[in-house]
C-alpha cells in the first residue's frame, strides 16, 4: 500500500487538437490491482492474451481526428471560396445597378434642361407675340387718308370685262361653221327626222363636195372677222398692259405716302392717346318727322315740368292721358304729322336726287380720271417700248461686233503642228498604204503606239522639224502684223 502511494502512475493525457489550447485533465485514481502489480504481488498478465496497449489505440484515435480535421478544412475552404464568390457576384451587380442608376440620372438631367429650355423658349416666344399684339392693335388705330386713284378704274374694267363677256364680241367662226349656219336649215328640211350627230356628219359630206369659189365667201367673212377681232383683243391686252405700268407707279407711290401717314401717327400715338369717333351724319338729310303722340307730349311737357314734375311722371302721365282720348281729340294731333310726314317724304325725294347727282358726277369724273390715267398708262408703255428697242438693237450691234471679231483672216497666219502630229501624219499615210481597210481609230491607236516605241534620238527629229516650223511660224506672224499695223495707220489718215 505504501509503494502504491509512494508511486502513484497517473493516466496519459487525451490528445488535444491543434490550435487549440486546453487546460491539462486530472491525473485518475489508481485501481487496486494496478498498485498491486507495480508492487510484483500479482503477476502481469500473458503479452498474447493481454489487451493493446493504450498508446496505439490513442494514435488511432490521432489519425481519425486529423482526417476529419482535414475534411472539415477542405470543407470550409470550399465554403469560404463559394462565399467569396457570391459576394463578388453581389458586387458586380450592385456596380451594375449603381452605373444604371447614373446613366438614368443623367437622362433625366439632359430631359430636364430639355424641359427648361422648352419653357424659356415659349417665354420667349409669348413675350414676342404680346409686343407684335400690342403692335397690331395700335395699327389698328391708324387711319390714313390716302386716295387710290387706281381703285375705281380696276372696278370699272372688270365690269366692261364682264359685260363684254357677256354680250361682247366673240372669237370668229372659221369658214365651214358659218357655211354649216346657213345650210343648216335646208338639210333639216330634207331630212326632218335627223338628230345632231346625223346632221353634223351629212353637213360635213355636203363641205367635201363644196368647191373652192363656193367657199371663198366664207373664208374671205372669217378672215375680216379674224381681223377685227384680233384688233380689239389687241387694243385691250395694251390698255391693259399699260394700266399695270401705271398701277406699279401708283402703288410706290401710294407706299411712300402710307409710310409717311404711319410715322407721324405713330409720333402722335406716342404723345396722347387717340379716342374713337361717332359715325358723322350727313347735316343735309332731313330729319324723320315726329308722330302724333309726341307732338301732344310736346305740348303737354311745358305744363307738367311747370307742376314740378320729373321726366318719368311726365312720359306716364302722357301715355296715360293719350291712351284716355278720343279720336276726335286725337284728329288734330295726327292731321299735323301727316302733313310733317308728306313734307319729309318730299324733302327725302328731293336729297335722294341730289345724291344721285351727286353719285353721276362723281361716276363722270372718275370715267374721265380714267381716260387721263389710261393715256398716261400708253405713255409709259410706249416709253418701256422704246427703252426695250434701244437696249435690243444695243444687244444686236455689240453681237454684230464680237462675230465680226471672231470671223479669222485667211492671210493670218497659221499655227504649225507639233512634234507627235508630225510623226502621226507620215505614220498615217504609211499605215494606210500597208492596211487600206484598216479603221480610223485603231490608226490612231497604232500611231500612239509606235510613238512611244520609237527612241528618243528619232523623237529628237521630229522636235527639230516642229521647231524650225514653229520658228517661221513666228516671223510670219511678225510680218502679218507689222502689215496690219501699216494698214490702220492708212485708214487713220484717210479719215
Amino acid at each position: 500500500m505504501a509503494a502504491v502511494a509512494e508511486n502513484p502512475t497517473f493516466a496519459e493525457p487525451a490528445p488535444t487538437k491543434k490550435g487549440r489550447a486546453k487546460k491539462a485533465l486530472k491525473p485518475k485514481a489508481v485501481s487496486s490491482n494496478e498498485a498491486n502489480i507495480a508492487a510484483g504481488a500479482v503477476p502481469e498478465p500473458s503479452p498474447v492474451a493481454s489487451p493493446p496497449p493504450e498508446n496505439s489505440a490513442g494514435k488511432e484515435n490521432h489519425g481519425s481526428l486529423s482526417l476529419k480535421k482535414k475534411k472539415r478544412g477542405a470543407a470550409k475552404g470550399k465554403q469560404q471560396a463559394s462565399d467569396a464568390s457570391y459576394f463578388e457576384k453581389q458586387l458586380q451587380e450592385m456596380q451594375e445597378q449603381l452605373e444604371k442608376l447614373k446613366i438614368e440620372k443623367e437622362q433625366t438631367e439632359e430631359m430636364l434642361k430639355a424641359k427648361e429650355e422648352q419653357l424659356e423658349t415659349r417665354d420667349r416666344e409669348q413675350e414676342k407675340l404680346k409686343t407684335e399684339l400690342k403692335k397690331l392693335q395700335k395699327i389698328k388705330e391708324f387711319k390714313p387718308t390716302v386716295t387710290f386713284p387706281l381703285g375705281i378704274g380696276i372696278k370699272d374694267m372688270e365690269q366692261d370685262k364682264k359685260e363684254k363677256k357677256k354680250g361682247g364680241k366673240k372669237k370668229p367662226s372659221p369658214p365651214y361653221v358659218l357655211w354649216c349656219k346657213d345650210q343648216w336649215s335646208e338639210v333639216k328640211e330634207a331630212n326632218p327626222n335627223a338628230d345632231f350627230k346625223a346632221m353634223s356628219n351629212l353637213l360635213g359630206a355636203k363641205w367635201k363636195s363644196v368647191t373652192a369659189e363656193e367657199k371663198k365667201p366664207y373664208e374671205e367673212r372669217y378672215q375680216a372677222e379674224k381681223e377685227a377681232y384680233l384688233k380689239v383683243a389687241g387694243n385691250e391686252k395694251r390698255e391693259l398692259e399699260a394700266m399695270k405700268l401705271l398701277e406699279d407707279e401708283q402703288k410706290h407711290k401710294t407706299a411712300i405716302e402710307l409710310l409717311e401717314q404711319y410715322l407721324l401717327f405713330k409720333q402722335e400715338a406716342e404723345k396722347e392717346n387717340n379716342k374713337k369717333t361717332k359715325k358723322e351724319k350727313d347735316p343735309l338729310k332731313p330729319k324723320h318727322p315726329m308722330s302724333a303722340y309726341f307732338i301732344f307730349s310736346n305740348e303737354r311737357r311745358a305744363a307738367l315740368l311747370a307742376e314740378n314734375k320729373n321726366v318719368l311722371e311726365v312720359a306716364k302721365i302722357t301715355g296715360e292721358e293719350w291712351k284716355n282720348m278720343t279720336d276726335i281729340q286725337k284728329a288734330p294731333y295726327e292731321e299735323i304729322a301727316l302733313k310733317r310726314k308728306e313734307q319729309y317724304g318730299q324733302e327725302m325725294e328731293a336729297y335722294k336726287q341730289k345724291k344721285e347727282e351727286e353719285a353721276a358726277n362723281v361716276k363722270k369724273d372718275g370715267e374721265e380720271f380714267m381716260k387721263l390715267q389710261k393715256q398716261e398708262a400708253m405713255q409709259l408703255l410706249k416709253k418701256k417700248e422704246r427703252t426695250e428697242t434701244l437696249i435690243k438693237k444695243e444687244k444686236e450691234s455689240r453681237q454684230k461686233k464680237k462675230n465680226e471679231e471672231k470671223i479669222v483672216d485667211p492671210n493670218k497666219p497659221k499655227r504649225p503642228a507639233s512634234s507627235f502630229l508630225l510623226f502621226s501624219k507620215e505614220t498615217r499615210k504609211c499605215l494606210a498604204e500597208e492596211r487600206p481597210g484598216i479603221n480610223h481609230s485603231t490608226i490612231t491607236a497604232l500611231i500612239s503606239l509606235k510613238w512611244k516605241e520609237i527612241s528618243e534620238e528619232e523623237k529628237m527629229v521630229w522636235n527639230e522639224k516642229a521647231a524650225q516650223a514653229m520658228e517661221a511660224y513666228k516671223k510670219e506672224l511678225e510680218a502679218y502684223n507689222q502689215k496690219l499695223a501699216a494698214e490702220n495707220k492708212d485708214e487713220n489718215k484717210d479719215n
